[in-house]
C-alpha cells in the first residue's frame, strides 16, 4: 500500500544512484548480452513473441540480470515481483504465491524474480515447483554460482539456464560513455587512467558506474593520472569464494597451467587464489599432487621440492612462506612431464581388482615351516644380488597370469634413463627365460 509521500510523488525527486538512473528501459539498451537478447537469442525471441518461460540467469555480478528480468516483465505485461533469497524465507514465499494466485484469478500473470536464488535451500527451492507447473508464476532466478551445483535437479528441469557474459572492455567503455551523456559531464581522467578505471571494474558494469559516480562528484582541476586514480578509488576485490565454484575453477586453471608447462600462467592463478584468501596449505597439497601425477619419475626431485615448500611454509608462515610455494609451483611447471606412473598405477589397480584371488608364485614365498617347504614354498628362488649383473629375470607375477606391462616410461627427463634400464632388463629376462626352456 502506498503512503501519502509516495502518492505525492516525492520519491521521484529523491537522490538515485547513477547505476539506477542509467538502468536500460528496453532490452536493446542492455550492453554485452547480444547472444541472449539479439533477434536470434532465446530472450530476444521470447520478448518478440510476448511469451516467456521460466529461466535461470547465471552470470557474474553487474552484467544485467535484474534489468533483463524487469524488462521481460514489461515486454510481456506480467506483474514484476522481486525477492531476494538472502532476506526471504518460506513464510515470505507463501505470501508471494498467494498474491500471485489472486492476481491470476483476476487475469494477471506474475513474473517472480528471485535474486541470489542459490541461497535457498533444497526444500525452499522445491516450494517453487507447484506454482511453476500450474502457471501461477513465471520464475526468473539470478545466480552467480553454477546452477548445476547449487540448484535442485527438479527446479533445473523446469527452467532454461541462460549464461550471461562478463562485460568486455568495449561494453564497459560504452557504459562510461552513456554515463557521461546522461550526467552531462566528462570523467576527469587521462586516457591511461580511463583504461585503468575499466580494468578496476573487472567486467562489472554496476561497480564501474559506482566508480564513475564518485569521480563525477570530484572537483578535479586537472585530469587524473592512473596513480591519482588509485589514490581516490579502491580497486575491486577479487571475485573468489573458497567454498564455491570459483574455488574449483581457479584450482583447475592452476593445475592445467602447470601441466601445460606455463610458469607465468601458473604464478598468475596462484596469486589470484592467494589474493582471494585461499589457504596456502591447500595450494601446497595440490602442488604435491601435480608433482606425482603430472611429473612423476620424469623428475623425481619435483616431489622433494614440493614437500620442502610445505615444510618451509610451516616454518615461516605467511607471507614469507608463500614464496616457497611459488618456487615449488614454478619448479613443477618447468619440469619435464610424464603421467606414465599415474597411468601405470591405475592400470595395476584395475588388474588387481580383476585378479584378486591369484596367489604369488611359490618360488618367491617364504617358507618358515617344514610343511611350507614340503609344499614347494621358496623352491627355486634366485637371489638377485647373487645373479649375474644383479638381475635374475625370474617371474614375480602369479602363475598362469600372462606378464602385463603397466609402467611405460616416456622419453622425457629422468624417465629416459629408466626406459633404458627397463629395456635392458627385458632383454636379459627374455634371454634367461629362453635358456631355462
Amino acid at each position: 500500500m502506498s503512503d501519502l509521500f509516495a502518492a505525492a510523488g516525492f520519491e521521484d525527486d529523491a537522490p538515485r544512484p547513477l547505476a539506477d538512473r542509467l538502468r536500460p528501459t528496453a532490452l536493446s539498451e542492455v550492453i554485452g548480452q547480444d547472444h541472449l537478447l539479439g533477434p536470434g537469442g532465446p530472450i530476444g525471441r521470447m520478448a518478440a513473441s510476448h511469451r516467456i518461460s521460466s529461466m535461470i540467469l547465471w552470470g557474474p555480478p553487474g552484467t544485467g540480470k535484474t534489468t533483463i528480468a524487469r524488462l521481460l516483465a514489461r515486454a510481456t505485461s506480467l506483474e514484476f515481483v522481486q525477492i531476494s533469497a538472502i532476506f526471504s524465507g518460506v513464510a515470505d514465499l507463501k505470501k508471494v504465491f498467494e498474491a500471485a494466485r489472486a492476481r491470476r484469478r483476476a487475469g494477471q500473470g506474475t513474473l517472480l524474480f528471485v535474486d541470489e536464488i542459490h541461497r535457498f535451500n533444497r526444500s525452499q527451492q522445491d516450494a517453487f515447483l507447484p506454482v511453476m507447473e500450474d502457471g501461477t508464476i513465471v520464475l526468473i532466478g539470478a545466480t552467480t554460482e553454477n546452477p548445476s551445483f547449487e540448484l535442485n535437479a527438479a527446479l533445473l528441469s523446469r527452467c532454461q539456464v541462460l549464461v550471461l557474459k562478463r562485460l568486455d572492455e568495449a561494453g564497459l567503455e560504452a557504459i562510461l560513455a552513456r554515463a557521461e551523456t546522461v550526467t552531462g559531464g566528462a570523467l576527469p581522467l587521462e586516457p591511461a587512467a580511463r583504461e585503468a578505471l575499466i580494468a578496476m571494474a573487472d567486467g562489472d558494469g554496476r561497480y564501474l558506474l559506482n566508480l564513475a559516480e564518485a569521480l563525477l562528484a570530484l572537483d578535479a582541476t586537472a585530469p587524473l593520472t592512473p596513480a591519482g586514480l588509485a589514490e581516490i578509488v579502491q580497486k575491486r576485490a577479487p571475485v573468489y569464494d573458497k567454498d564455491r565454484e570459483e574455488h574449483y575453477n581457479l584450482i583447475s586453471a592452476l593445475h592445467k597451467a602447470v601441466r601445460g608447462s606455463d610458469p607465468d600462467a601458473a604464478l598468475y592463478w596462484l596469486a589470484r587464489m592467494l589474493a582471494g584468501g585461499e589457504q596456502p596449505l591447500f595450494l601446497i597439497r595440490r602442488i604435491v599432487r601435480m608433482a606425482v601425477e603430472d611429473i612423476g619419475l620424469a623428475d623425481p626431485q619435483a616431489l622433494t621440492v614440493a614437500i620442502a615448500a610445505k615444510d618451509t611454509y610451516d616454518f615461516l608462515g605467511s607471507p614469507e612462506g608463500e614464496l616457497a610455494i611459488a618456487e615449488a609451483l614454478v619448479y613443477c611447471a618447468t619440469a619435464p612431464k610424464s603421467n606414465a606412473l599415474y597411468k601405470g598405477f591405475g592400470a595395476a589397480r584395475t588388474a588387481a581388482k580383476a585378479t584378486g584371488s591369484l596367489m604369488p608364485p611359490r618360488h618367491i614365498l617364504n617358507a618358515p615351516t617344514k610343511l611350507m617347504k614340503s609344499e614347494g614354498y621358496g623352491a627355486g628362488y634366485m637371489y638377485d644380488h647373487d645373479a649375474e649383473e644383479g638381475f635374475s629375470g625370474q617371474n614375480y607375477f602369479p602363475d598362469g597370469m600372462e606378464r602385463p606391462v603397466y609402467y611405460v616410461p616416456k622419453e622425457t627427463g629422468f624417465e629416459r634413463e629408466i626406459a633404458k634400464r627397463m629395456a635392458y632388463w627385458s632383454k636379459l629376462r627374455a634371454k634367461r627365460n629362453t635358456a631355462e626352456e
